[in-house]
């Protein structure tokens, strides 16, 4: 193998999801040079490559989020508007939301999102301050001492570049960076004896974690075939039933979340049960499956535009569940993620062929694959959702007490002087691979403090997605889009902050008058750093 070409940066973010954008992005508009990684040929991770449309909180349009994931929401709607053939009634309407999707007022197709996060960082790359490295994954890393000084990254055809940078983010969607460096972190549940939560197990289980799903998208044309082959696996997946599930994975009933339990889906495509309620605080959204995330509602373009809606399958029964993604080896990683791949492909396989409809037949053969609206030929999305990753020993760990609705009750979740950005989701953790039901916790509006982004050793990495120091408990609440966003703008703030000012990071966490000086920036800068009154669910 021939030695790797090389490349510098004052900042290098490895993965190109939402946090590692919106990470580069603050450092850019802070004057900053910055090269960005990313594994798949579009940026935006959840947003995009892994096609799950965003899961936001019931005040999201009016608070609770930075100014800049606001001017991405934005900009989204936007594009309907100047692009599509919108209703004159749809396009004036203020809180558009593209696909009457009923997890989030802003329902829209990945590829929508990709374009605009792509218009979002051109005009960096137009003045040479941005590199972006598409489809590179990191393989090594170099460091000295507690200073990670260099990241290796392998394209697709082998070609290495080792990328050297003050600053290091790992924005990789399972902490790949961590292990690369030598970083201390945990994997899976931590013990109730180690974290106290309610929630944990007596022992620490390092490998069970949630499971990752693998999402594609469908229209449904009615009068015509469009049945895929039969997956080669199909009879094991048709007769999989996990522990502590009710019945087979491939049906349409599963447990409620919160409730646990078993309640029938139901799935009709095109369907229309009356207006969109998109406020989890009031309706979970999940009990029709077809309008809980649609990302195109064919009744908001003028007649005769559309045939059919364009719904996302991100449902608990494409769930994997028979292993993780960590602490395995390629070979092992390799087998799970082709074998969710062909649970996907057995749940779409069913549903054409044998899902119960309202008629009383089975089956929906004129459900198609809608591989354009995800960027791809399969019709599968570009990348597995992940939902956990690997996390890092930090300086302050987030436990489920400190937010924790049952817990904190009136007095809210804990405030920390810290806060370097705020978010609100229920503790929201899906079935694991060690054989857990859902773990779904009503939680307070909370913070994010600045000390669960830095390591407890390693000076100049940051985490600035699923990695920062949560436990897998309230991972379940710190993952959703627009807390990644403010975790990914608040490190990279604080690496050109750092820079700026000749600083490490945990001097800031450690000096009151440099912490304030970076809170006050980050104000000045849209970042929301404590809620209002208002009360969690």
């Amino acid at each position: 193998m021939s030695a790797p070409t090389s490349a510098a940066a004052d900042i290098l973010v490895v993965g190109g999801g939402l946090g590692g954008v919106a990470a580069a992005l603050a450092a850019l508009d802070r004057g900053r040079s910055v090269l960005l990684t990313e594994e798949t040929d579009w940026i935006g991770g959840q947003l995009t490559s892994q096609g799950v449309p965003p899961d936001e909180h019931a005040w999201i349009e009016q608070f609770g989020a930075t100014r800049t994931y606001r001017a991405l929401r934005e900009a989204i709607r936007d594009h309907y508007r100047t692009w599509y053939p919108l209703t004159e009634e749809a396009r004036r309407r203020r809180y558009l939301n593209p696909g009457e999707g009923r997890v989030s007022p802003l329902c829209h197709e990945p590829r929508v999102g990709a374009a605009v996060l792509a218009a979002m960082v051109a005009p960096y790359m137009a003045a040479g301050r941005l590199r972006i490295l598409y489809r590179h994954r990191p393989v090594a890393a170099s460091v000295d001492g507690d200073r990670v000084r260099s990241v290796v990254v392998e394209g697709p055809d082998g070609t290495r570049v080792e990328v050297s940078a003050p600053y290091v983010l790992d924005a990789t969607e399972l902490g790949d960076l961590l292990p690369l460096t030598g970083t201390e972190h945990v994997t899976g549940f931590e013990s109730r004896r180690d974290t106290g939560e309610p929630s944990a197990p007596d022992g620490a289980q390092p490998a069970n974690m949630q499971a990752f799903s693998w999402v594609f998208a469908v229209d449904h044309r009615a009068g015509e075939n469009h049945t895929v082959d039969r997956p080669a696996g199909y009879d094991r997946w048709a007769a999989y039933h996990p522990p502590q599930w009710p019945n087979r994975l491939l049906s349409l009933s599963a447990p409620d979340p919160r409730t646990l339990e078993t309640v029938p889906r139901g799935f009709t495509p095109n369907a229309d049960s009356g207006p969109v309620v998109a406020d989890q605080s009031k309706d979970a959204g999940d009990k029709e499956l077809w309008e809980f995330r649609r990302v195109f509602s064919r009744k908001l373009y003028r007649p005769g535009f559309a045939a059919s809606d364009v719904t996302i399958v991100n449902w608990p029964m494409i769930d994997y569940l028979p292993g993780p993604l960590v602490g395995v080896d390629d070979k092992e990683r390799g087998r799970h993620l082709a074998a969710a791949r062909e649970l996907s492909m057995s749940m779409l396989y069913w549903l054409q062929t044998e899902a119960p409809r309202p008629d009383g037949g089975t089956g929906w053969p004129g459900l198609r694959l809608r591989g354009d609206v995800l960027g791809t030929a399969d019709g599968l999305a570009k990348a597995p959702y992940i939902r956990e990753s690997r996390r890092i020993v930090a300086r302050r760990r987030i436990v489920e007490q400190d937010l924790s609705l049952a817990v904190r009750g009136e007095h809210g979740a804990v405030r920390y002087a810290d806060s370097v950005g705020i978010g609100m989701y229920r503790i929201d953790l899906h079935p694991s691979t060690g054989g857990d039901t859902y773990i779904d916790v009503a939680s307070s509006p909370f913070q994010i403090p600045l000390g669960a982004l830095l390591p407890v050793r390693v000076r100049n990495l940051l985490p600035v997605c699923k990695n920062i120091g949560t436990t897998h408990i309230t991972n379940g609440c710190y993952r959703l889009h627009p807390v990644e966003w403010n975790i990914g703008e608040a490190a990279g703030s604080l690496a050109a902050y750092c820079l700026d000012h000749r600083l490490d990071a945990e001097q800031v966490y450690e000096d009151g008058t440099w912490l304030r000086r970076f809170q006050d920036e980050l104000t000045g800068a849209g970042v929301e750093l404590a809620w209002p009154e208002v009360k969690g669910y």
